[in-house]
């Protein structure tokens, strides 16, 4: 394949057909109800509700305020153990509801929280664990719940990457006390933005439901300070088209990461993450690791060249949290060595279901082309 005149991003939002989504919106025309669980809300949420195999859902409007409701709803406080390798929504919304996070280093199977490491960080302000499923990934759930019993503390998964995730059959959803789902228009199931959370405490349903509507419970009584986390009928009505092509995208993505995995195997000096066993992947990312001293190029180095051909990759996660300006004052002493190994050479390839088998060819043999160091023979 030659260079393509257009770019291959490393995400692509997933779109229905056209008609069906015009289709599905008619009926917001006829009745006016455009926002405040409507008909298109309730309709979405029984129907994910069967979809993750879980017993209680609440939909928001994004998943940084449905994480930030599950924190409140619960009443944490002091401090919080959680992952510095993760996206920035996760520890903000921590500190953004007056809590410190307490990271927590990664193991290097998954990426996920190590959770032979937890128990050390416990002190008596400790009142729960944030941990994160990355690139859907589950966390040793079980090891993860021992410990929380063990301390009587909370869990709320961040479980942005995981929709459709299951593991040994049970939908991802079912563990921790709550877990969030990003709906965010560049995951495997889009609703354009939204979130979700899943329980299985039935009372949780009412105190999400208070942050999300301004802790309303009636057209004259208002009980506490909530907040506007209300997902719209046009965000719902994008979310049931979208459900009916969901296992289809994942099935494609799979084919995807089957070839990636085929061409780079290849490669020395690049690792990429295996299918856990018992586990019902979605595929929703392909990172991929670069060992400068076996590849002979940095992820920096790689990274910047494959713009040359189009490629646009991801440094996902880098920096570590952490290492954010805002908070990297703070966290100037913790030493994290096995999350910052990580985050310096990770580079997320792109990973969508109209990505071709074709495109897949082409971004390997680059890959084995830049670390020959060779003018790389494609039209340019």
């Amino acid at each position: 394949m030659d260079k393509p005149d257009k770019k291959i991003m490393v995400t692509k939002s997933f779109l229905p057909p056209y008609e069906e989504y015009c289709e599905e919106i008619k009926e917001i025309w006829n009745t006016y109800w455009l926002t405040n669980m409507g008909i298109k809300h309730e309709t979405l949420k029984e129907k994910m509700k069967q979809y993750l195999d879980v017993k209680n859902i609440t939909l928001c409007s994004n998943g940084h305020l449905a994480l930030e409701m599950a924190i409140r709803a619960l009443k944490l406080t002091g401090e919080v153990i959680t992952t510095p390798y993760t996206f920035a929504s996760t520890t903000h919304a921590i500190t953004r509801c007056g809590l410190i996070p307490v990271f927590c280093d990664i193991e290097m199977e998954s990426f996920t929280i190590d959770t032979s490491k937890i128990e050390e960080l416990i002190t008596e302000k400790t009142s729960a664990i944030i941990p994160v499923h990355v690139y859907g990934n589950p966390c040793n759930v079980e090891e993860i719940e021992k410990i929380a019993k063990k301390h009587n503390l909370k869990v709320i998964y961040d479980a942005a990457h995981t929709f459709g995730v299951e593991i040994d059959g049970k939908g991802i959803g079912n563990y921790g006390d709550v877990s969030m789902f990003s709906l965010h228009a560049t995951k495997v199931y889009s609703t354009i933005e939204g979130g979700a959370l899943t329980y299985n405490n039935d009372n949780y349903s009412g105190l999400f439901r208070l942050e999300k509507n301004f802790g309303i419970t009636g057209p004259e009584e208002v009980i506490q300070n909530g907040g506007n986390a209300k997902l719209n009928e046009f965000q719902a009505a994008m979310g049931l088209v979208n459900l009916k092509y969901v296992d289809s995208e994942i099935l494609k993505r799979k084919k995807l990461v089957e070839k990636y995995r085929e061409l780079l195997n290849s490669i020395e000096g690049i690792r990429y993450l295996e299918d856990i066993k018992g586990i019902r992947h979605n595929y929703a990312y392909f990172p991929i690791i670069i060992d400068e001293k076996v590849y002979g190029k940095t992820r920096d180095e790689v990274f910047e060249k494959l713009k040359d051909y189009n490629i646009f990759a991801r440094k996902y996660f880098y920096p570590l949290i952490n290492n954010f300006e805002c908070y990297r004052e703070k966290y100037k002493d913790i030493k994290l060595p096995n999350a910052k190994y990580v985050s310096d050479r990770v580079m997320t390839l792109p990973m969508y279901g109209d990505l071709t088998l074709e495109e897949v060819e082409y971004i390997c043999k680059t890959l084995k082309e830049i670390k020959k160091d060779e003018d790389i023979s494609y039209n340019r």
